[in-house]
């Protein structure tokens, strides 16, 4: 395949985001929340607090008994009842006594104020107080946090451990979500082996089964991984379960245009193969198909280049099965050095950030697993981009950006 007849990464992305995504939803315990994309808006089915709470341990008091007070000039109160957490008082306060109160503990009839405990001194029920207060102090009101029917969170939210925390506040215990997608993953290459005791003579260790499996983890899908050897009715066989059980299927090897390489025409075979080059460097033989409305990513055998096209073409097909949509932020960097490119193609230069530069590293090759380990971002160079100059600002996409 010549490299004119290679599709722009542009008009491939457009081919990919126009295959109709299905969203699922389900209900599940809100143990299981974390990281979930909400498929419901939450209001509050009660009042948090629901009553007038300390947010101190310490002294339930009136203010008024503490004005004017300070270490030099205090003042003594009777203790007449002492309240834990998740208890309550049935004494109504007057004026000259002080209940003891635990943090998250009802305020007592007849109290406005708490006092911590460093500002007092008890000994036998009698209270030393050193401090004056102000009507509220350290008292968490009814409603402080939200009240019934208030809206907390909107559909489409991906949980966070603060969100399941306000929604359990909110007197849920189950919610509706976005359905976790279901990613069949087959490496296919007889070269390829599981353990270092299978190596025997042109024979390698399948990295790309690990690699994928975490990289599918890292868009909080759920991978399923198998191998196949080269042969097109072993990979007919594995494409035809993961469609029964699989919301979209990752392959990767099989789809240059060379002698053994199989899965894009069992691919085309089975449905219809939309996208098999892409102007993309590394990764120009990668494919895009639909099964049955079922989307099938085929990336290229090389490590690197699998790496970049998941990155490029799927990561963000896969975070959108979940309704989460996600911009991947491009950032300006200075060229520490010159970095070559050919027009035509996009360009995802594996690079390190120093600072306000850019460094590409000069270690190359899309099968240099240690390049992406080196590298903290990649410098993209557009196909109507003839190069980077040394000193010339430059858009770089840095990997941690890419999480969710």
């Amino acid at each position: 395949m010549f490299l004119s007849e290679f599709i722009p990464v542009k008009d491939a992305l457009e081919i990919i985001d126009n295959v109709k995504i299905k969203l699922d939803t389900e209900k599940i315990s809100l143990k299981e929340a974390y990281n979930r994309v909400l498929a419901e808006d939450i209001k509050a089915l009660l009042d948090s607090p629901s009553f007038d709470k300390s947010a101190m341990d310490g002294y339930a008091v009136k203010a008024e008994d503490t004005f004017g007070l300070s270490e030099t000039n205090t003042s003594h109160l009777k203790v007449v009842d002492r309240i834990g957490a998740g208890d309550t008082s049935n004494v109504a306060l007057k004026h000259g006594e002080a209940i003891k109160i635990a943090t998250g503990a009802p305020i007592p009839e007849g109290a406005n104020a708490v006092i911590m405990e460093e500002y007092t001194y008890e000994k036998n029920d009698n209270l030393e107080v050193l401090k004056t207060l102000f009507p509220g102090e350290n008292v968490a009101p009814f409603g402080e946090d939200f009240k019934r029917g208030d809206e907390l969170l909107k559909s489409g939210k991906l949980l966070r451990p603060q969100d399941i925390g306000i929604i359990a506040s909110a007197g849920y215990d189950t919610i509706d979500v976005y359905k976790t997608p279901k990613i069949g993953v087959i490496t296919t290459g007889n070269e390829l082996v599981m353990s270092i005791s299978e190596i025997k003579g042109a024979k390698i260790i399948n990295s790309n089964y690990y690699t994928l499996k975490a990289l599918v983890e890292s868009t909080l899908s759920v991978p399923e991984v198998t191998h196949c050897v080269d042969d097109a009715e072993k990979v007919k066989e594995q494409i035809e379960k993961f469609l029964e059980s699989c919301d979209a299927i990752i392959t990767t090897g099989g789809t240059a245009i060379s002698k053994g390489d199989v899965v894009v025409d069992v691919v085309d075979e089975m449905g219809e193969v939309l996208i098999h080059g892409a102007a993309i460097r590394p990764g120009k033989p990668f494919g895009f198909g639909v099964i049955n409305g079922t989307p099938v990513f085929m990336l290229s055998g090389y490590p690197v280049a699998s790496i970049v096209q998941f990155d490029v073409f799927t990561r963000n097909y896969l975070l959108k099965m979940q309704n989460i949509h996600k911009e991947f932020p491009i950032i300006k960097k200075t060229a520490s050095r010159k970095i070559a490119s050919t027009l035509g193609r996009t360009d995802y230069v594996r690079a390190k950030t120093n600072g306000n530069y850019v460094c590409p590293l000069k270690i190359d090759g899309s099968g240099i697993i240690r390049s992406m380990v080196e590298s903290d971002c990649y410098i993209l160079i557009e196909e109507n981009v003839e190069g980077i100059n040394e000193g010339e600002d430059c858009d770089v996409l840095i990997y941690d950006s890419l999480k969710v």
